[in-house]
């Protein structure tokens, strides 16, 4: 796992970090501060492989942090300013992230920090706990019951057994497709991937999930189990869920 700490002066804005580092499977959050004194701190003791930091901020810039961090840890800017893009780039920083920043940006700067880390988990067969996938579609193959995924190298391909497969969640532009053993990442809309998959026994209950019918342990009102993880189910697909239960 990359350790990652984000640093801004502005709490919505590290509600946001917070957010997109905790979806994705090979990022751990060890803590977000106001306080870049602090977050220097913390990279000095060794607590951190990855700093996401503003640049603008009070008693210590993110260039300043910079120079004073030296090669402790991996730094990501995230600025409302791209004059500074050049001057970052010169202390060799990841990436640059323009705020608004959107996850699909910042997934994106993540998979650079994977590749230039060393030790995190990195994307593997499905035998491994977590795999990721680079941006590709999906191809789904309904009478051999599974799809192939297309891994982070140019001919490298994830084979995903639809028995295999608990829920699908949808995070923007990405899917993340839980396994009983690991957890798959690739770039695809979730009404992308709903056209490919054999329905039943997949199904969208909300605008974030698919989940198989085969795996669903609890159905209790508006609240799917399977597993440990609950699902919710929104109006728009609850009467064909309910329907589908009933005929099976």
């Amino acid at each position: 796992m990359i350790r990652c700490l984000a640093v801004d002066d502005e709490a919505p804005a590290l509600l946001i970090l917070a957010d997109y580092i905790g979806q994705l499977p090979f990022l751990e959050l060890v803590g977000t501060t106001t306080n870049p004194i602090e977050a220097l701190t913390m990279v000095q003791q060794g607590q951190v492989d990855l700093v996401f930091l503003d640049i603008q901020m009070p008693k210590l810039t993110g260039l300043q942090f910079l120079k004073l961090a030296g090669n402790k840890c991996k730094v990501v800017l995230t600025t409302a300013y791209p004059e500074y893009a050049l001057e970052g780039y010169e202390n060799d920083v990841v990436d640059y992230l323009l705020k608004p920043i959107s996850f699909e940006r910042f997934f994106k700067a993540a998979q650079k920090a994977l590749a230039l880390l060393p030790g995190p988990v990195a994307p593997a067969p499905v035998i491994a706990p977590v795999a990721v996938a680079a941006p590709v579609s999906i191809a789904a193959s309904p009478a051999a019951g599974h799809m192939f995924v297309k891994g982070e190298s140019k001919n490298k391909f994830l084979r995903v057994n639809y028995a295999d497969i608990l829920y699908i969640e949808g995070l923007s532009n990405y899917v993340s497709i839980h396994l009983p053993a690991q957890r798959v990442v690739t770039y695809q809309t979730l009404k992308e991937l709903a056209e490919t998959l054999p329905q039943p026994p997949f199904l969208r209950v909300h605008k974030s999930f698919i989940v198989s019918l085969d795996k669903i342990r609890m159905v209790d009102g508006n609240t799917i189990y399977i597993q440990d993880k609950e699902i919710p189910v929104s109006d728009t697909y609850r009467e064909q869920l309910y329907k589908l239960i009933r005929e099976q």
